[in-house]
């Protein structure tokens, strides 16, 4: 052991003596094994440059610029869907909530029918693959790709705490604006209307563990013998 002891100091002394220590000064630019975007081609604000005609660092926008989620009509069309701002509004829609308790239900923005529902429901379930299936899984079950990397914590949302009995439509669309736990806020990343859509497609996907064998076994042979397999007898 006190071999050890000896070899961790002269390694030690020796970093030191070749690399210096965290404040000290050099003739020359230092080796920096992690820079840490250290430098950069970036000017302080205010500052001037040459580089352009006029002199100045700070630059206006690109023409035409617009900020994330901004929509000068108030909607676009967005795969068949209007996307409506990313957040800023107030009640069930925007939040989740209905005063202090997590809502249920889709709410009335979505301005829902019998159509516009299917359209709603396949747009939940492409924005699902986009950002969810990665780590909760095709199915929801949690064994996404992430999970044969040893990510820890993933939900199984077809499990039963993640029910609409315990786990509110409202709470749902929370967790997925602000995050939870490892999982990081998409309120940045998805509009309004594709988060609700996520939860429709959620629940379905919940539905879909309980529904009778006879409402889907259409379906189920369907994707079966897509898949080589023989039907259920």
């Amino acid at each position: 052991m006190k071999y050890f002891f000896l070899i961790y100091a002269i390694v030690a002394v020796s970093v030191v003596g070749i690399f210096k220590y965290r404040g000290h000064t050099f003739s020359e630019p230092p080796i920096r094994l992690i820079p840490d975007m250290d430098d950069q081609d970036v000017l302080k604000a205010q500052k001037q440059n040459a580089f352009f005609a006029d002199g100045q660092g700070a630059r206006q926008p690109v023409a035409n610029t617009a900020p994330l989620g901004f929509r000068a009509d108030g909607a676009n069309e967005l795969g068949g869907i209007p996307e409506y701002e990313f957040s800023g509004g107030a009640g069930y829609y925007y939040s989740g909530h209905v005063g202090d308790y997590f809502g249920t239900g889709m709410p009335d923005e979505l301005n829902l029918t019998a159509e516009s529902a299917v359209e709603l429901l396949k747009r939940g379930e492409e924005r699902y693959n986009v950002y969810c299936s990665a780590c909760h899984g095709a199915s929801g079950n949690g064994a996404g790709i992430t999970a044969r990397y040893g990510v820890p914590g993933i939900a199984n949302l077809t499990g039963t705490p993640y029910a609409p009995a315990s786990y509110p439509d409202g709470r749902l669309f929370e967790v997925i604006t602000k995050g939870k736990g490892n999982m990081s806020g998409y309120g940045y990343n998805i509009p309004v209307r594709d988060r609700w859509a996520i939860v429709t497609y959620i629940r379905a996907l919940q539905l879909s563990r309980s529904a009778p064998l006879e409402s889907v076994k259409e379906a189920f042979e369907a994707g079966m013998k897509q898949q080589g397999a023989a039907p259920i007898q």
